[in-house]
């Protein structure tokens, strides 16, 4: 048994090692164990996506918490940072998330929160990790009487509504806003739509028909195509896509173009500047954000700091700085006054206030920030060596480098979740930027391939 946890959780194909019944089951008892050192008995919500094997998961995860004497609630399906919120109100001792976030529905993870919201840090997976790959969980479980019971939570919708809907000043209204949302047939699918209902907005809704094999299936975050045509038809203020568990999101404007991470970011810190609540004016991305985002920062009078890429990293640092808003170009935000993790409709929430304040259309305000030429390739690779061991790619990278000057820069960098290594070329237009990209890509794939 390797490694078991990436950047974010446990993630792998459903049904596969290590996405599979025994290890969930072998989660679910060293959580507990871990939690009993300080929790006679410890309480932990579990929460899930649409996706078909989350059923799977999800009663694998219950029996090993219950024995080894846990109390596990589940929550059915539930946007992950509704989860964490959860966890937080209902004072339980930790909160696990079934999800893969963006994958498609093959795939599934399994990632944890402690009690207090935030994901659990590198000690405390690694403590965990230890004791399933040390094979002596069997000779650790109780008696029987003091196995732990599982019970089913039906209020928690109405509740996370409530919380979402305090996320949204009070002195502005969305009343008869006409806005259309991708939940990506994910965990989003019936909160997001009765939240922004809730608060007055004119809905069109798309892709809210999970069937356990269609969450991000050409819609959500990565594929706005159906959002932007239904924007346009229906003559929207805006379009929101969402991932398949809820922590990201990507907009679309009135005119139908999607408006990246790096734009929402730079909107809400400017927004936040201009009420004197951007604290220590500081915004934190990371090392993919974009070179405008760092332009626009300084035009707009506050600092920037990359820190790097996955969320626990972003908020590391925004906690380290003492930054209240971060995020990644992905659409994955931060926003520390409301929440302790990504939250897309938060995010969502925060845009729109954003785009009321300040009076005009949401195309407007993304010309905040001048998008520099980007090209990203994701290369499948079958091993990840350390890149600077590999001759032949640290070679074409810093050939690159060196044609590029001081006009761009180059990225590279495995996936946390994925066998897969991402090549990012920023430069002066997008021919020299895809140019070089596909270059260095193609070196990755001969060599890793």
């Amino acid at each position: 048994m390797g490694k078991l946890f990436g950047t974010d959780g446990v993630r792998g194909e459903a049904n596969r090692y290590p996405m599979n019944a025994e290890i969930a089951f072998a989660i679910g008892q060293a959580v507990v164990y871990v939690l009993k050192k300080t929790h006679n008995r410890p309480k932990i919500v579990i929460g899930k996506d649409t996706r078909i094997s989350g059923y799977m998961l999800e009663s694998s995860l219950e029996s090993g918490i219950t024995s080894m004497g846990g109390y596990p609630y589940l929550l059915g399906v539930l946007p992950t940072p509704g989860i964490a919120f959860v966890a937080q109100s209902m004072r339980a001792d930790a909160g696990i998330v079934i999800s893969a976030s963006h994958n498609p529905y093959q795939d599934n993870g399994i990632k944890i929160f402690s009690g207090s919201g935030f994901k659990l840090s590198d000690e405390q997976e690694e403590a965990i990790e230890d004791l399933m790959l040390s094979n002596t969980l069997h000779t650790l479980v109780p008696a029987v009487r003091d196995m732990g019971q599982a019970y089913r939570l039906d209020d928690v919708h109405g509740r996370y509504i409530v919380f979402l809907k305090n996320t949204f000043p009070r002195d502005l209204s969305i009343e008869g806003m006409k806005i259309v949302i991708d939940a990506a047939n994910g965990a989003t699918y019936k909160v997001a739509p009765d939240a922004f209902w809730e608060l007055g907005a004119d809905l069109e809704v798309i892709h809210n028909t999970p069937n356990g094999i269609n969450i991000n299936d050409k819609c959500g975050s990565q594929y706005t195509d159906d959002l932007k045509k239904k924007v346009v038809e229906s003559g929207a203020a805006i379009g929101l896509a969402f991932d398949g568990d809820g922590d990201r999101l990507i907009a679309v404007d009135e005119k139908g173009r999607e408006i990246t991470g790096d734009q929402i970011l730079l909107i809400c810190a400017k927004a936040l500047k201009e009420q004197g609540r951007l604290k220590n004016d500081l915004l934190v991305g990371t090392v993919m954000s974009n070179l405008g985002l760092r332009v626009a920062c300084r035009k707009y009078g506050f600092k920037y700091h990359a820190s790097n890429v996955g969320d626990r990293y972003v908020l590391e640092d925004m906690m380290r700085l003492g930054s209240v808003i971060g995020g990644e170009e992905s659409g994955h935000m931060i926003f520390l006054d409301h929440h302790t993790t990504g939250d897309g409709i938060i995010t969502a929430m925060q845009l729109i206030a954003a785009m009321i304040r300040s009076g005009k259309p949401i195309s407007e305000l993304a010309g905040l920030m001048d998008i520099y030429p980007q090209k990203l390739i994701n290369v499948d690779v079958k091993s990840k060596p350390d890149i600077s061991t590999v001759p032949q790619i640290t070679r074409v990278i810093e050939a690159v480098e060196k044609k590029l000057g001081d006009e761009g820069r180059v990225l590279v960098r495995y996936s946390g979740t994925q066998r897969m290594c991402r090549v990012m070329v920023e430069g002066p237009s997008d021919e020299v930027t895809e140019k070089h990209c596909k270059e260095i890509a193609d070196v990755i794939r001969n060599m890793l391939g």
